[in-house]
């Protein structure tokens, strides 16, 4: 098995002058930044759209890709844009954050005007519309458009229950704003393809990522209902979340509809082997998200305020992947798992996940979460895009366990034989800490770009059960990555070497 390493960091979080990371140039350089460091894995968060909350793990699609990563500067590279028509907009008040309201009031408008510009009679895209792959999607994002956005369960009646009489209606009656929507898949699946193949030519593979639930608000919902636990007026029944622990004493609501399993498994797991197969046409890899979630589910009631009254309900398991276990898949484990879920694993085999600033909490030795003790089948992490940032991890400690973090770095540095800090500053324990998961003997040492960069509580990605403008919004400065690129470059080459990675 050839041991890698790779950087956790989406297209979102890339320089852009437009509001927000793209598929265009600062992409490509990123994998040159890549190839140059000998890292092999590039991991995204997932490219669906965003929506309420703006996180791409409430989509109003599991499927259809976010138009807002589209880059225009290769828009206007193919005449169908002119750069005044980009540039006259203030697409940001912050050069570190992304403003999603500035894009969805600016964004659409401007794709418009180069798929207005564009030559529809191509034949690519003339094929590409006869697959009638997006039509679903494009027919209910123009429903929420003409509907002032409501979820499709606020429409006029006529709209809420889905009938194909109604899918070819609208894409009859507007056809411009349906294929205006298609069109946004075409384009961005021509620019993600282009940088994958891109990417492939420099050793580097895309590793994408599977929300495992879909948003109540979504076309999945509204056109398959049977595959969820809904009454007969579509309302759930049982939602998801996860039970009360330490971290929150009314546990985490998260609202999604849960699947109903029992209908699934009479299709033979359809929707979800096509959903994987999808995802494993756009990405050289797939991480599938709560995967605790298919041995078990938490099972919340619908109206309940928290997830007190949850209870847990056996899911399908390992029989929804038994003919899936060669599949390049990455099982997240992280939280608390039981029998059935580690009976689940024995059998798919999937790598899961380890966080290394988990180990920092006592000094038993044995610990899982001990880069020492990591064994092959994980992909490692110095941290992930739902938890602190390593540097901001160090930060916010308190000085008793703080002493106690460094004394359990002394001893991994011993024990993975590496050396030890003789100036222990945040930003070079930060540093430490990604090279002892590089040690260690996981599969892949993953590193999110912001513990590279050695980046606080500014760079977080993610606070779980929150709504914020400052989750999924963070970008990095162009300028702040150029100043530490090539130390950066010199530090990972080193560490690649020494660690056979």
């Amino acid at each position: 098995m050839k041991r890698t390493a790779g950087v956790l960091l989406h297209i979102s979080s890339l320089p852009s002058k437009y509001g927000i990371g793209t598929l265009g140039k600062e992409a490509y350089n990123f994998v040159d930044f890549l190839c140059k460091s000998n890292l092999h894995i590039w991991q995204i968060l997932p490219l669906t759209l965003t929506s309420y909350g703006d996180s791409p793990y409430q989509s109003p699609s599991s499927k259809a890709l976010n138009p807002y990563l589209i880059d225009l500067e290769f828009l206007i590279s193919d005449h169908l844009l002119y750069k005044d028509e980009c540039e006259s907009i203030k697409w940001f008040d912050n050069e570190s954050r992304i403003n999603y309201e500035i894009l969805f009031q600016n964004r659409y408008k401007v794709l418009f005007k180069a798929f207005e510009r564009f030559n529809r009679g191509d034949e690519e895209y003339q094929e590409f519309l006869n697959k009638k792959e997006y039509l679903d999607f494009a027919v209910f994002m123009t429903l929420k458009e003409l509907n002032e956005y409501k979820s499709w369960n606020k429409w006029e009646d006529k709209y809420k229950n889905y009938f194909p009489d109604i899918e070819n209606e609208i894409a009859k009656n507007y056809k411009d704003k349906v294929e205006f929507y298609e069109w946004t898949q075409f384009i961005f699946l021509k620019q993600f393809n282009n940088l994958k193949d891109y990417a492939h030519k420099h050793d580097v593979k895309i590793m994408g990522d599977i929300p495992i639930y879909v948003s109540y608000d979504s076309v999945e919902v509204w056109k398959f209902p049977e595959l969820f636990q809904l009454d007969e007026n579509h309302n759930p029944t049982r939602v998801a979340g996860c039970p009360p622990d330490c971290f929150s004493e009314d546990g985490q609501l998260w609202g999604n509809p849960l699947y109903n399993w029992d209908y699934m498994k009479k299709t033979g797991y359809k929707w979800w082997n096509e959903r994987i197969n999808y995802n494993l046409r756009l990405y050289d890899l797939i991480r599938i998200d709560h995967f605790r979630g298919f041995s078990g589910y938490f099972s919340i009631p619908f109206k309940d305020k928290t997830a007190r009254n949850g209870k847990w309900i056996k899911g399908p398991g390992a029989d929804l992947f038994k003919d899936k276990l060669d599949l390049p898949i990455v099982a997240e484990d992280l939280g608390m798992m039981d029998e059935d879920f580690y009976k689940m694993m024995d059998i798919v085999k999937y790598p899961g996940m380890k966080i290394v600033t988990q180990c920092f909490d006592n000094k038993d030795e044995k610990s899982i979460w001990r880069p020492s003790n990591y064994s092959e089948n994980f992909f490692a992490y110095s941290s992930t895009h739902d938890s602190q940032t390593t540097k901001q991890f160090i930060d916010e400690l308190d000085e008793k366990r703080k002493d106690l973090m460094e004394e359990i770095l002394d001893d991994e540095c011993d024990r993975l034989k590496i050396s030890k800090l003789k100036n222990k500053t945040n930003e070079s324990m930060t540093l430490k800490i990604c090279e002892l998961n590089f040690a260690s003997k996981a599969e892949s040492s993953m590193t999110p770009l912001q513990d590279f960069l050695a980046i606080g509580k500014e760079g977080r990605m993610n606070f779980p059960s929150t709504l914020s403008t400052d989750n999924w919004s963070w970008r990095y400065k162009y300028q702040d990555f150029e100043d530490k690129k090539d130390n950066l470059i010199k530090m990972i080459n080193g560490w690649v070497e020494n660690y056979n990675r």
